[in-house]
C-alpha cells in the first residue's frame, strides 16, 4: 500500500475534485465518517460542515488534508475491506475522530481511494502536519500491510502507481471527456518536467496529443496574455473547442508558467552536460543514417527527439526530452552543434567529394529534404572541407607537446627586478 498526503489551504478544492469524479461516474462515496449531517443525498452538506470546522481557527492557513491510499493491481479489495483499511489508517495517524469523506476511484489501473478531511478539531485544536508522512503515515502503513496481508509498497512496481507519459493513453478527441483528459495530462507534465519556454512545454504535451496556444497575432487572447489548451489528432491538427487555462483547477495560465520557466532553467542546468554527452556519443558511434534511426537510438536511452517543421515541410528546430531527468532542451540551448541545422548536416547528408574543388558537397539521405533545409538556412554553405572534424573529435584529441610552436614563445618571461 502506498499512502500520499497533500495539505493545502482550501477544503473545497479536494472536495469538488472527488465530487466531480462521482458525478462523472469515475468514483463513489464509500463513507462519511463523523459527519453530523446527511451527506449521502446532499453532498454539499459535507463541505459546509468542514468549512465551519475550519472557520474555528482562522489563524491556521494550512487546514485541508487530501489523502490517497493506493493498492497493488494484484489485490482485489471489496468496498467494505477498503473502507475498513481507510478507517484504521485514519485512526493510526490521529484523524480517527475528525470528520472525513472516503471515496473509491475507478479511473486508474490500480485500486485506490481518496480521503478529504481537515486538521482542525471541534475543540479548536490543531493536529500537527509537520512530517506527518514520515512520523505517522509510514509506521501505520507498514502495520496495516502486515495486519491485512497487503502487498508491501517496497515490493510493488512503482510504474503502476505513477503516470508514465509515453505509456499513458493519449487524448483522442471524442473518446473521453476533453477537459478531464487534458487536465490529467497537465497534472502529469507541468509540475514534473523542467522546461523554460512554451515551445519546450508543447514538445512534451505533444506526446499526449495536447497543445498550449497563445492565440493568433493581434488576437484578444494574445493581447491579454491568455492561454488555451487544445486536443490534437494523429496528424497534429487541432480538434474541438479550446479550453481556457484558467478553467483548470491548478491554473496553468501563461503568467504562472512563466514563473516556472526561470526556476526550471536553473534546475535543469545540472543535467545539460550529461545529455550532450549522450547525444554526441550516439552521433559518433551509432550508425545514424537518417533522422528516424537517430531518434530510435535516442529512444533506447529514454530520450525523445521532437522535430519542429514549418509549413513547407522543412525541419527548423529540434527538442530533446530526457525522460529520466524529466528535462527538456531545445537543440540551440544545448549548443550550436545540437541545433537542427548541425544535426541535419551530420545525419541526413552523405558526403560526395567534388574532384575539381577538393571539397565535399552535402546531399540528402533518409527522411526529409536536406537540400531544401539548407536553402532555407542560408547562414552556412553546403560545402565543407574534407579535413573538418566534429566538435567531439576536437575535444577528445591529444595535443602533443612537440608542436610547431617556436621555442622562443615557450620560454617564460623573466620578471623585471624592482
Amino acid at each position: 500500500m502506498v499512502a500520499r498526503i497533500k495539505c493545502s489551504t482550501s477544503i473545497r478544492k479536494p472536495f469538488h475534485y472527488n465530487d466531480n469524479k462521482v458525478k462523472q461516474g469515475y468514483a463513489c462515496l464509500l463513507a462519511a465518517e463523523n459527519m453530523l449531517l446527511e451527506v449521502d443525498t446532499h453532498p454539499d452538506n459535507a463541505v459546509l460542515l468542514l468549512e465551519k470546522q475550519v472557520a474555528l481557527r482562522p489563524d491556521v492557513k494550512v487546514n485541508s488534508v487530501h489523502i490517497s491510499l493506493n493498492f497493488s493491481p494484484d489485490e482485489e479489495l471489496s468496498n467494505e475491506q477498503m473502507a475498513q483499511i481507510a478507517r484504521d489508517y485514519m485512526e493510526g495517524i490521529g484523524f480517527g475522530n475528525q470528520p472525513y469523506l472516503l471515496y473509491r476511484h475507478f479511473d486508474s489501473g490500480h485500486p485506490h481511494c481518496h480521503i478529504v478531511t481537515t486538521n482542525i478539531g471541534l475543540d479548536k485544536s490543531r493536529i500537527s502536519l509537520h512530517q506527518i508522512g514520515k512520523l505517522k503515515s509510514e509506521p501505520v502503513r507498514k502495520e496495516l500491510e502486515n495486519r491485512y496481508g497487503l502487498i508491501k509498497a517496497e515490493q510493488q512496481n512503482t510504474k503502476t502507481l505513477t503516470i508514465n507519459p509515453l505509456d499513458a493513453s493519449k487524448v483522442i478527441y471524442g473518446k473521453v471527456a476533453t477537459k478531464q483528459a487534458i487536465s490529467k495530462v497537465l497534472n502529469a507534465v507541468i509540475p514534473v518536467y523542467k522546461y523554460s519556454s512554451l515551445a519546450e512545454l508543447n514538445a512534451v504535451l505533444g506526446l499526449y496529443n495536447v497543445r498550449a496556444e497563445q492565440g493568433n497575432n493581434g488576437s484578444r487572447i494574445e493581447q491579454n496574455k491568455g492561454l488555451v489548451y487544445r486536443v490534437l489528432d494523429h496528424d497534429g491538427q487541432c480538434k474541438g473547442v479550446p479550453i481556457k487555462a484558467s478553467l483548470f483547477a491548478d491554473k496553468p495560465t501563461l503568467p504562472n508558467l512563466e514563473r516556472r520557466f526561470l526556476a526550471n532553467d536553473v534546475a535543469r542546468s545540472k543535467y545539460k552536460d550529461s545529455l550532450k554527452i549522450k547525444i554526441d556519443v550516439t552521433l559518433k558511434f551509432k550508425n545514424c543514417s537518417s533522422l528516424k534511426v537517430f531518434q530510435d537510438h535516442l529512444k533506447s536511452q529514454d530520450i525523445r527527439l521532437v522535430t519542429r517543421v514549418n509549413e513547407h515541410g522543412a525541419i527548423y528546430g529540434l527538442t530533446y526530452i530526457d525522460l529520466k531527468s524529466k528535462t527538456v532542451f531545445n537543440g540551440s540551448t544545448l549548443g550550436k552543434e545540437f541545433s537542427a541545422k548541425a544535426i541535419m548536416e551530420r545525419i541526413h547528408l552523405a558526403k560526395i567529394v567534388n574532384p575539381d574543388t577538393g571539397f565535399e558537397r552535402a546531399t540528402a539521405l533518409g527522411k526529409g529534404n536536406a537540400d531544401e533545409f539548407m536553402n532555407e538556412n542560408n547562414s552556412a554553405s553546403p560545402y565543407y572541407r574534407l579535413d573538418e572534424k566534429s566538435a567531439l573529435e576536437l575535444l577528445m584529441q591529444y595535443e602533443y607537446a612537440a608542436s610547431n610552436v617556436p621555442s622562443e614563445w615557450k620560454k617564460k618571461k623573466k620578471r623585471r627586478k624592482k
